[in-house]
């Protein structure tokens, strides 16, 4: 617990004394990114005042009228940490309660068709290494910042191992992707290290990976809502889980420790149960 001053007020020290812990506690650097960011936007709308829960409730009233309830509780839930970092336990606020939806919205997955119509698309601008990128995190289910871990050693030995929020967990490459990818790594002169870099040899950032996948929905033809990198890891899980049925490998698979984390993933749109409804024939006049 941070030694905090009796004032209970967001400052700069106590925000990058929090960051320090974040990294101690071994958060993943999205994570860590995401928590500092929300914390820095209750930085800014509190301006210096100090903390009351009233204060807080109002808060997060005002972000219910901004943004979707599940991006409220991501804040919610930055701030939450922060505050029990702190020791100010009696400040923590109620996350809003969500329903459990039975079906997953099919306006914002990204279908087969969409995805293949994406690698034309990145094929066609000349962007050989977005093509492979995309299809490298969709064929593995890998998340966009384990990128890194697709190495010249793991196309070659076709696994590899991936260390992520303190858990680890092995990855294989099918065969079908390890022959594009060796191709890709013989015609680029890539002799070890991560297949994926810019320039200047460091790793692919997340947000270039998603400002280049954006500019190809127009020539492909796909709503910009569904084209992002964590898409590509749903329809790999929906896939999977279509043809193996098996929760508890795929929760393995894409590093879940919880199985209800996975069902999110593998939702159907409720299209196949209207279908299994409407073949009942139970509707008679």
């Amino acid at each position: 617990m941070y030694q905090a001053h009796e004032n209970r007020v967001l400052t700069l020290e106590t925000i990058n004394a929090y960051a320090v812990a974040l990294r101690d506690e071994e958060k993943s650097a999205a994570t860590a990114q995401k928590y500092i960011h929300d914390l820095n936007m209750a930085t800014e709308h509190f301006d210096g005042v100090e903390l009351t829960k009233a204060a807080l409730i109002e808060w997060k009233s005002i972000l219910v009228e901004k943004y979707a309830a599940a991006t409220v509780n991501t804040i919610l839930a930055a701030v939450n940490s922060f505050l029990k970092f702190m020791g100010w336990n009696d400040l923590i606020v109620k996350p809003l309660k969500i329903q459990k939806s039975l079906f997953r919205d099919e306006s914002r997955e990204l279908s087969y068709n969409e995805y293949k119509r994406l690698v034309l698309a990145a094929e066609n601008a000349g962007n050989r290494r977005l093509s492979l990128v995309v299809q490298t995190i969709c064929a593995t289910g890998i998340r966009v910042s384990e990128l890194q871990f697709i190495t010249v050693e793991a196309v070659r030995t076709g696994r590899t191992e991936i260390a992520n929020k303190g858990k680890r967990r092995t990855i294989f490459l099918p065969d079908k992707l390890r022959r594009i990818l060796t191709k890709y790594m013989k015609e680029n002169g890539i002799k070890e290290g991560a297949v994926f870099t810019t320039r200047t040899g460091k790793p692919l950032d997340r947000s270039n990976i998603w400002r280049d996948m954006k500019a190809l929905c127009e020539s492909a033809g796909v709503d910009s809502s569904k084209v992002f990198p964590h898409n590509l890891r749903h329809l790999f899980a929906r896939t999977y889980y279509s043809i193996e049925k098996d929760l508890s490998r795929l929760a393995d698979i894409l590093g879940h420790s919880n199985i209800n984390t996975t069902r999110i993933y593998t939702m159907e749109s409720g299209v196949v149960h209207a279908r299994q409804i409407e073949r009942l024939g139970l509707t008679i006049t």
